[in-house]
């Protein structure tokens, strides 16, 4: 007999419920406690980079693609005769020589041929070139590498050390080029590309950002301005390209700052505007024409600030103004505090210095200065920068009889015609010599130096001892003396602060 069993529809409906909540807790306990076998996904999506580091990648591949073939390798050869210099560091690369010193000297042949690398960046498609100064200074041979393997001999247009910039041009046409950029737009944070020829490794490019920028009292050119950025800059980067991440030249790549002898993270550069206006100007005159406004001008310290009454320790102190000068024939007076040069905000001396050196010659504007506390617009007509500003000669050795001592840890003496002469400080000097300093004393730490004319005492003329043992006497000892002196034919402030 066949057992024919039947399945009741309840208990049908029951087991189908129980599997069901069954199947739903396995999936939540998997879920929850990622219980899946080790290197297994459920549909996990195919691995891709986040869209914005793709973009950026894509677009220094592109930036660099454009902009290498317009910066060339730059090989200079130059005679050397015996004495005259020593073996160097392999390649022999000026920018190397300069700034991470030299290996001792050793004996060589009576004449040689020193060789040199660089850099050059192609600003003109009919062959004109930018680079450092230093790359080509003293050559007596020029050669450009292309980046096509072509070579050709270079001619040199112009130079000026002052910016550490040269202008060399070459026999071709239609030749790749580097749009000018505004570096005056630079941001610090902002990515940048450098591209030369490191070591002679031809067409390198290195990627970093805008470290710094308008940094000055370097110690490498007169007139300072440089870009920092952490971009690798090594021997033979001299004279290449810094550009933006439009492809744009935004400087020039000029030194590194070590003390290895190496890459050290600090690397500086020319700014694009500068480097423009430098060219511009050599190949119009074949040299650079300054402005200039005839003043001698000190940053402001802290303390000048506090002397002078200003809020905060910005702008540019006039220690003194040149005999017929613009800035005479304007109005300007010494103490005065220049914080607003044609429009522009003035923050340093440095910063003032540049904006004159670039003004245009004939060019007229207000120039917004503070004096005795209060504010004054005189107008000045910018004059082209004479060839040569004396800046004095050396410091007074003197070693006569001192006047009592005011000034805490400086010895003075009244100024003779032998004193005047010898530190150069002209017919009918006024005011007292410094002939000793205690070392560690406030004067030292504020800056005086021996030799040091001192010609005001808060802003009190000082002719003879007697003018300064009278002024100190009537300064509260615990007060902060301000200082105007002569040095080397200059004038600046200084204060002493007890």
């Amino acid at each position: 007999m066949q057992d024919h069993r039947q399945i009741k529809p309840k208990s049908l409906v029951f087991s189908v419920f129980i599997l069901i909540i069954g199947i739903v807790m396995g999936i939540t306990l998997v879920s929850e406690f990622h219980f899946l076998p080790a290197g297994r996904a459920v549909n996990e999506p195919e691995k891709t980079k986040p869209p914005a580091i793709a973009e950026t990648e894509q677009t220094f591949v592109s930036i660099s693609k454009a902009v290498t073939p317009a910066v060339v390798n730059i090989s200079t050869t130059r005679l050397i005769k015996g004495g005259e210099e020593g073996q160097g560091f392999p390649f022999d690369d000026p920018f190397f020589r300069r700034f991470f010193g030299e290996e001792p000297r050793r004996q060589g042949p009576r004449e040689r041929k020193a060789q040199s690398l660089g850099s050059g960046v192609i600003v003109d498609a009919n062959g004109l070139i930018i680079t450092n100064n230093h790359v080509v200074e003293k050559a007596d041979e020029i050669k450009v590498l292309l980046s096509d393997k072509r070579e050709f001999k270079g001619k040199l247009v112009g130079t000026d050390p002052k910016s550490d910039l040269a202008l060399v041009r070459i026999d071709a046409k239609n030749l790749p080029t580097v749009s000018w950029g505004d570096s005056g737009k630079l941001q610090v944070g902002e990515y940048i590309l450098a591209i030369g020829n490191p070591f002679g490794l031809n067409q390198t490019v290195t990627m970093g950002i805008v470290s710094a920028i308008g940094r000055a009292n370097v110690g490498i050119t007169d007139y300072e301005d440089f870009i920092q950025t952490d971009a690798a800059i090594n021997p033979g980067n001299s004279g290449g390209a810094m550009v933006n991440t439009h492809g744009e030249l935004v400087g020039i790549n000029t030194a590194i700052f070590t003390q290895s002898g190496g890459y050290m993270g600090i690397g500086f550069a020319v700014p694009s505007n500068m480097a423009k206006s430098v060219m511009e100007s050599l190949v119009k005159s074949g040299k650079v024409i300054r402005g200039w406004l005839g003043i001698s001008i000190q940053e402001i310290t802290p303390g000048l600030a506090k002397e002078f009454g200003l809020k905060e320790a910005k702008g540019a102190l006039v220690g003194d103004v040149l005999s017929g000068s613009p800035a005479e024939k304007a109005g300007f007076k010494r103490g005065d505090v220049i914080i607003a040069f044609m429009g522009q905000p003035i923050e340093s001396s440095t910063q003032l210095r540049n904006l004159v050196a670039r003004t245009a010659v004939g060019a007229k504007g207000k120039v917004k200065v503070i004096r005795d506390n209060k504010e004054k617009e005189l107008e000045v007509a910018i004059e082209e920068q004479p060839k040569d500003i004396a800046l004095g000669g050396s410091q007074g050795q003197d070693e006569a009889e001192p006047s009592s001592v005011r000034l805490s840890g400086v010895e003075v003496r009244n100024v003779t015609p032998e004193m005047a002469k010898q530190l150069d400080l002209g017919r009918g000097a006024k005011g007292v010599v410094i002939t000793r300093i205690d070392p560690g004393s406030a004067a030292e730490e504020a800056g005086l130096q021996r030799g040091d004319l001192i010609m005001e005492v808060n802003r009190k003329p000082i002719n003879n001892t007697d003018d300064y043992e009278r002024v100190l006497s009537k300064i509260d000892k615990n007060e902060a003396i301000l200082l105007l002196v002569s040095r080397q034919g200059r004038t600046l402030f200084l204060t002493v602060t007890p």
